[in-house]
């Protein structure tokens, strides 16, 4: 069997726009992930849909997979002939232990392929307006591991170089070890008065940051119950934060929002709420399965009803298979919703909503296997279903840990047909909804959709003045004020 290849791909800090186009190439091409936990799980719903998703995370005080281990992966599934991806938070080269995954694939001459990625070191600190360089405060730069196999877990450092030779120092991972840090700078000549700065969940829209002095800083951490993951930085050239702070000042930033999804395909509404500034999760993760589709009375209709976005695309892809020239379909078409009908927009065709739908005339309703439950009276009109649809069940304990990471303060509906889904979608994860959405507010697009959340109990749901991205976003930004007075 001919071997496949290994490619050791750095997914960047956690923003999702920041992983290379290269890195993002070999996810789109792996049939096998292994990920890291600071890499975000977001990633992974750009590769294909058979490709098999293997956590290596290490959580604190517990590892998922030994490093030992996760070699011998990396090699055993090279050696069925897979494309392999090891996909690591920041670089794989900056405390990513790639030197060891790419030496483990040598004595087997499996081909690989290290892939950078943006450092944590450089970027958090960028999302928190400070360059680690500047000609005025800072001409060196160094990253330092803070916690390694040495007593205690304590670091073996040269601090007397580091005091002496670097401006500015940016420690991994080393919340638990920053007393000694600090007593080790200050005892080796730095000034108890020189600026740092913890920034954990760097570049999500979690990010959080606490600063302080090298004299104050562990009294502020332990106040505030600061943890990893964090990136510490010293060094004078923090003073520039006051100045060209940027990530923090944007209108959603802070807000973690789960947003429920109703398709796979990318969500121009998350795309624009993390624009923004915010932590989108989108809930839960679908299969689709393309079904045979019988075109052979289509043109007999005068009314076609999309039931989603998707489903558009998959009715005219079934024309094409079927030979059927779309001029003999004498039908006005409908959607539901402003992204149906901008999907049947982009294919040249206008189209109205549903509510403007005339009564008469021979109705056709085409969507998944979800229309026969969200369409009323379904059974007095022809349905055409064009895909079946399904839980992705391997995305559930990625969302666990994802929604357990975050600090959800707010759920948007953006369809009547999200709803019930979700809310299945949320106990299958073990999530208790009365529990969990008493703590978060409740967004809907539209009357209908509000109404279809409150009728599934979720009485503090709200909408803005009209079911709009620009509308959504003004809303929650208004919010946002509100809460920073």
């Amino acid at each position: 069997m001919k071997k496949g290849k290994v490619f050791l791909v750095g997914a960047g800090p956690g923003d999702v726009g920041l992983i290379t186009v290269k890195g993002l190439e070999a996810i789109k091409q792996a049939d096998v992930i292994l990920y890291d936990r600071l890499a975000n799980p977001k990633l992974l719903e750009s590769a294909p849909a058979d490709c098999e998703l293997i956590y290596c995370g290490k959580l604190p005080n517990r590892h998922i997979l030994r490093q030992e281990s996760i070699n011998d992966l990396l090699v055993a599934k090279a050696l069925e002939g897979k494309m392999v991806v090891r996909l690591k938070g920041g670089d794989p080269g900056v405390f990513g232990r790639v030197g060891e995954e790419a030496a483990s694939l040598v004595p087997y001459q499996i081909p690989f392929e290290i892939v950078p990625g943006i450092s944590s070191g450089i970027a958090a600190p960028l999302y928190a307006g400070i360059p680690v360089t500047h000609r005025k405060y800072g001409e060196s730069f160094a990253v330092v591991t803070a916690h390694d196999k040495s007593n205690e877990g304590k670091p073996l450092l040269d601090w007397e170089g580091l005091v002496r030779g670097i401006d500015t120092i940016a420690f991994y991972m080393g919340v638990g070890n920053l007393p000694f840090i600090c007593q080790n700078l200050i005892a080796h000549g730095k000034a108890a008065t020189t600026p740092i700065i913890l920034i954990q969940w760097g570049t999500f829209g979690r990010q959080k940051t606490l600063q302080g002095t090298l004299a104050d800083i562990v009294q502020k951490v332990a106040a505030a119950k600061f943890s990893n993951p964090s990136i510490i930085l010293v060094g004078d050239v923090i003073s520039l934060r006051e100045k060209i702070s940027w990530f923090e000042k944007k209108p959603l930033y802070g807000r973690q929002i789960l947003l429920a999804r109703t398709s796979n395909g990318p969500s121009e509404l998350a795309k624009e709420l993390m624009d923004q500034g915010a932590d989108v999760i989108e809930f839960p993760k679908w299969k689709k399965t393309l079904v045979h589709i019988d075109l052979e009375k289509v043109a007999a209709y005068d009314r076609i009803l999309f039931a989603q976005p998707e489903s558009v695309a998959e009715f005219f892809e079934a024309l094409i298979d079927n030979q059927i020239d779309i001029r003999n379909i004498r039908a006005s078409f409908y959607g539901p919703s402003f992204k149906t009908i901008k999907s049947l927009n982009d294919r040249g065709f206008t189209a109205n909503l549903a509510d403007e739908m005339p009564g008469a005339g021979s109705l056709l309703i085409v969507g998944d296997n979800s229309v026969l439950k969200n369409m009323e009276n379904y059974e007095l009109y022809d349905v055409m279903v064009t895909s079946q649809k399904e839980l992705d069940w391997q995305f559930i304990p990625i969302f666990n840990r994802m929604i357990g990471e975050a600090h959800v303060d707010t759920m948007i509906f953006p369809c009547s047909a999200s709803v019930e889904p979700f809310l299945e979608a949320l106990k299958e994860c073990g999530i208790s909804e009365e529990e969990y959405i008493r703590k978060t507010e409740v967004v809907c697009m539209g009357k209908q959709t509000m109404a279809a959340a409150r009728g599934a109990g979720l009485m503090n749901a709200h909408m803005p003045a009209k079911a709009t991205k620009a509308d959504l976003i003004e809303y929650l930004t208004e919010q946002n004020g509100e809460e920073l007075q």
